[in-house]
């Protein structure tokens, strides 16, 4: 395996969506060299229960008789993002994932499949209900993956919880893996774990390495066609998060450990600029009894109230448009942390939540350290979680009378068809009736930040005056979001991250289409 202290033709920092970068640039017969700032491969991608990649038309789409169009796809895409990012780094995306999947599916190494899920924004003209502009990579033995075996990231549950780590990649854990598995016997490719970012190389205004500490030793690489920067998010960095004003904090948010900024601050040194960097992938998030709050979907009952007691949002809608809404209440200061799920008991002790993403612990935990309440009356349940009671009798009233129809005049939950998701086309609701009544103690979680640096539609990072960055590229959330201040659909971040880092490293070998 290459030593570091040596040139390459690319270096590629971070391996959540770089890997797609590594790869590809390995296909293309460049040398490569694969830095994580951790001790596991895969970064918050491989975090990811499904690890989508949201690519209109592509060839597993084609093949399945989908009739949907890039056109319809673009418009729909547009709509929602609008001119928060421009329009030729909207269209790169939209239109090239097809190719990316085509690129990929020629290596036999490669599988794909179909994993339905409705756009986020239904109500928007050009939205699939049928969640066919969704695909996921299918599982892979871990024993594939050659001199990478067992250093995947993830899932979860065995970092957080303790739980063995399975055999089977499924997920983020699987894309991640499949392009580790493509690489394994590839000598063109070094990779090397406990090795992290500390600062760009700069000659005549082009990037021409990095400096890198491995294991507590600094050392110098130096590239003959460039650096790719896919080193996450700064979700991790909380002197970050308040320097940009985040909201969340480090606790609370699902990107991986290595996720600090690093890379933000070495391009911004470098002359690079910056968008979005306030901004992050929300969510609702289930405060466990460590304390943390893990994002989590597939809300199919209950009602979240305020310190007023009334309820403030659709419980059901796609998990950022939620958080972004949990958000402002708590800038206007009538939702704090924890904020309150009010359901009952029809299905027992546990809230209606389908997906944590981190596994439920006992009960008894949650009831402990004060998270999950339970009384026998809504007036006894207002008073342990705090609010006045005759509000939230007032709330619940309402809400049942709205469950019972089945239309929610309220908040529109049930009508968009990502609501719907979890349940089978069922409405969301059900009334809240069967004591004793329940309460479980919620915050606002995100997937990491999506402020990064400016890049043009082959990845290029632009400086201030909007000129590329000679020998600079960047993808993933260390890549000011395509999707600017929305989140389209399901597979929107790891897509994009995956497109990018190998329209990147194709654009380096020469290859931009």
């Amino acid at each position: 395996m290459r030593a570091l202290d040596d040139t390459v033709d690319v270096l590629v920092v971070g391996s959540g969506g770089g890997v797609a970068g590594a790869y590809t640039a390995a296909r293309e017969g460049l040398s490569v060299l694969l830095v994580e700032a951790t001790d596991r491969f895969g970064g918050t991608t491989a975090y990811s229960g499904g690890g989508g990649m949201w690519f209109p038309c592509n060839p597993v789409l084609v093949r399945a008789g989908c009739d949907d169009t890039i056109d319809d796809a673009l418009r729909y895409f547009r709509a929602v993002v609008g001119d928060r990012t421009p329009a030729d780094l909207q269209e790169a995306y939209v239109r090239g994932g097809a190719a990316l999947i085509d690129y990929l599916e020629r290596d036999e190494r490669f599988a794909f499949k179909i994993l339905p899920w409705p756009d986020y924004y239904g109500e928007t003209p050009g939205a699939r209900a049928d969640g066919m502009r969704h695909i996921v990579s299918r599982a892979v033995p871990d024993s594939r993956l050659g001199r990478f075996q067992g250093l995947v990231r993830g899932p979860l549950d065995h970092e957080r919880l303790g739980s063995p780590a399975p055999d089977l990649l499924v997920g983020g854990r699987a894309l991640v893996g499949r392009f580790l598995a493509a690489m394994a016997d590839d000598a063109r490719v070094a990779a090397h774990l406990e090795t992290r970012l500390v600062d760009l190389i700069v000659d005549d205004g082009r990037v021409i390495g990095a400096v890198v500490d491995h294991r507590g030793e600094r050392q110098v690489i130096r590239t003959r066609r460039g650096v790719l920067l896919a080193a996450g998010g700064f979700e991790q960095n909380a002197d970050m998060r308040a320097q940009y004003g985040v909201p969340g904090s480090t606790t609370d948010s699902m990107g991986a450990p290595g996720n600090t900024g690093q890379a933000h601050r070495a391009a911004i040194a470098a002359g690079a600029s910056t968008d979005l960097m306030d901004q992050a992938w929300w969510s609702p998030g289930l405060i466990h009894p460590d304390g943390r709050a893990a994002f989590a979907l597939g809300i199919t009952g209950g009602m979240f109230v305020d310190k007023r007691g009334q309820r403030f949002v659709n419980e059901s809608t796609a998990y950022d448009r939620s958080g972004r809404e949990i958000l402002k209440a708590m800038a206007e200061g009538t939702v704090g942390r924890p904020f309150w799920l009010v359901y009952d008991s029809r299905d027992g002790d546990r809230p209606p939540v389908l997906a944590t993403n981190v596994s439920f612990a006992p009960t008894s935990e949650y009831q402990s350290e004060g998270l999950w309440r339970e009384a026998a009356t809504l007036d006894e349940i207002a008073e342990v979680i705090e609010v006045p009671a005759d509000e939230l009798a007032a709330s619940v009233r309402r809400f049942n009378e709205l469950a019972a129809t089945g239309s929610d005049d309220d908040f529109g939950r049930g009508a968009l068809p990502f609501d719907l998701a979890f349940t089978g086309g069922a409405p969301p609701m059900a009334p809240i009736d069967t004591p004793p009544y329940r309460a479980a103690a919620f915050g606002v979680s995100d997937l990491g930040t999506k402020g990064g640096l400016r890049t043009d539609v082959h990845a290029r990072v632009l400086d201030t005056d909007g000129r590329p960055i000679p020998g600079l590229y960047a993808a993933g959330n260390t890549m000011a979001a395509v999707s600017g201040t929305t989140y389209p659909g399901g597979g929107n971040p790891i897509g994009a991250s995956m497109l990018f880092s190998h329209l990147a490293t194709m654009h380096m070998a020469g290859s931009a289409p």
